[in-house]
């Protein structure tokens, strides 16, 4: 089963947005970096750039310079450390960024002046602002789509509930706000895949709170029900999708065999309900997010029925 993608998009991060994140000293002021973009959440450190080895050089990842790079330069003559330093910033890469506290010369901030390629310090040590950036870039970098659907937070568990327009969806996490759990989004879900396990969704800002109930409208979900009523971004742990009840066809009946949808390439554990007058959402949605938590901790309801009916069996047969 895989889930219907809407739009999928590249990102990019304002250099501007990753010096005030990171809280980065600017030592070239004068440089305009307000076009300048981040689009990669790779980082590379330029040892063998500095020198002069330039082949297979990804000129797009932001540059680092620890205490290494900066000792190798501060050992070379003049000329041939503003040789070696303008050599990597000639080029065209978004910044350089001094750990350690360490500032480069005059000479070193006028030839990235010339290059317009903006340069920055910061107080942190190289190995743990490598491992800050690189988090912080893979979270604001990652792959997204946007899917039609419902995201709310159950028992700290995400379940995204799927389905045809006008199935029920965003009367179904209505009730679950009643019921003291959170809405994350209605409608739209913007989903980001941060890790190879882990995804993340979020609402678009423009619909940030509401839903909509056909026959009433739009309506403000932190206004009526309070703050704690909403969250921002959950992380994906469980796929509902609701659909029409069909007499034909099996249901799954006992759980044994788990169903996946795949988005962004992440497999998610999936449920199919089907909807018939009668059958209380909400209450469903709860048990299969507690029954989905009750498994990540070790215990599956199914295979213990399973076991005891087996052992039952055993036991006939030996009498």
């Amino acid at each position: 089963m895989t889930a219907k993608i809407k739009e999928k998009r590249m990102k990019t991060v304002e250099l501007s947005k990753l010096a005030e994140e990171m809280d980065l000293k600017n030592l070239t002021p004068e440089v305009d970096m307000s076009g300048v973009k981040v689009t990669t959440p790779e980082i590379n450190r330029p040892a063998l750039q500095l020198t002069g080895y330039l082949e297979h050089f990804e000129a797009t990842r932001v540059q680092i310079i620890g205490y290494v790079e900066f000792s190798y330069l501060q050992h070379l003559d003049r000329e041939a450390r503003e040789t070696a330093f303008e050599r990597l910033v000639s080029e065209n890469i978004p910044c350089v960024i001094f750990t350690t506290q360490m500032v480069p010369d005059q000479d070193l901030l006028e030839l990235a002046k010339k290059h317009k390629v903006s340069v920055f310090s910061t107080e942190k040590t190289t190995s743990s602002f490598m491992a800050e950036i690189i988090r912080w870039l893979g979270v604001q970098l990652a792959p997204m789509i946007s899917i039609h659907g419902v995201l709310v937070d159950v028992y700290g568990e995400g379940v995204l509930i799927m389905g045809e327009s006008g199935i029920g969806k965003s009367e179904a996490a209505l009730e679950l706000i009643k019921r003291g759990h959170r809405l994350v989004s209605d409608d739209v879900v913007e989903i980001s895949r941060v890790s190879d396990v882990t995804l993340v969704g979020t609402a678009p800002d423009i619909t940030r709170h509401f839903i909509e109930l056909r026959g009433i409208g739009i309506i403000d979900v932190k206004t009526l029900f309070g703050v704690e009523s909403v969250k921002n971004t959950q992380t994906i742990d469980l796929v509902i999708k609701l659909e029409e009840w069909d007499r034909d066809k099996e249901y799954d009946r006992l759980g044994l065999k788990e169903e996946y949808t795949e988005i962004l390439g992440n497999k998610v554990v999936c449920h199919s309900l089907p909807i018939r007058p009668g059958r209380n959402l909400a209450v469903i949605v709860e048990s299969a997010a507690v029954n989905h938590r009750q498994k990540k901790m070790g215990y599956n309801a199914a295979q213990e029925l399973y076991n005891r009916v087996q052992a039952n069996l055993a036991r006939r047969r030996e009498e």
